[in-house]
């Protein structure tokens, strides 16, 4: 029984993801789903991005919590419009609660949404949202493990970034075992290396997302 509600469930809300898809498709929005563990760098990684594109780019955020709006807060200082979901206690956003909040959003002027998931790297990859593409954060901090014990997480994703490598001779991260066990998971998968603190690596993110936005702008 408890299978079948958790299949109902997804059902229900990939049926609201298409809908969304379909908004975003007509729109010519590209939209992003950044999913990581808590204190990976997530919103860090965001504000950086912000900070590079919004003169070249329009953007705008949806930022995913359980409880307050710092992380919200810390993106209005960028100047870029931002709706805050609270999920109460909830470990993902869903499809429902992007369509919510698209109300308060004018696609119509916008290039790139970045929709910022909830600490977490379980729940958020089993829920569609309508996005474009899924993008995961991992901090070396967390070790080198986490890949294998979190294997959906990283097949679901289209690129993942190993946050905070100006820490790598703190710890003993193993780069190659990471990337390899990623790349096992999901073969050819996009991996960059960054640091947010430093801006190391975070070009070819840059590069990669600009990539991702002409391409949406461009379809037919």
């Amino acid at each position: 029984m408890e299978v079948k509600v958790m299949r109902n469930v997804l059902e229900m809300n990939d049926a609201v993801a298409a809908k969304n898809e379909e908004l975003f498709r007509s729109r010519r929005v590209f939209v992003l789903n950044l999913m990581g563990s808590p204190g990976s760098g997530k919103t860090s990684l965001l504000e950086y991005t912000l900070e590079a594109l919004k003169d070249e780019m329009r953007l705008a955020v949806i930022e995913g919590d359980l409880f307050t709006t710092k992380d919200a807060e810390r993106i209005e200082r960028h100047g870029v419009p931002v709706i805050q979901i609270n999920t109460a206690g909830g470990c993902h956003l869903d499809a429902p609660m992007v369509e919510e909040a698209l109300a308060s959003l004018d696609l119509d002027a916008l290039d790139l949404l970045v929709i910022e998931n909830v600490g977490n790297l379980v729940c958020p990859a089993e829920f569609e949202l309508g996005q474009d593409r899924k993008a995961v954060v991992l901090s070396i901090t967390e070790g080198d493990d986490k890949p294998l014990k979190y294997p959906l997480m990283f097949k679901e994703a289209d690129i993942a970034l190993l946050n905070k490598i100006d820490l790598l001779p703190y710890t003993d991260f193993d780069m190659e075992s990471a990337v390899g066990d990623i790349r096992t998971i999901h073969p050819g998968i996009e991996v960059l290396p960054v640091a947010c603190r430093t801006g190391e690596g975070l070009q070819a993110w840059l590069d990669w997302l600009r990539q991702q936005v002409r391409r949406k702008r461009e379809a037919v």
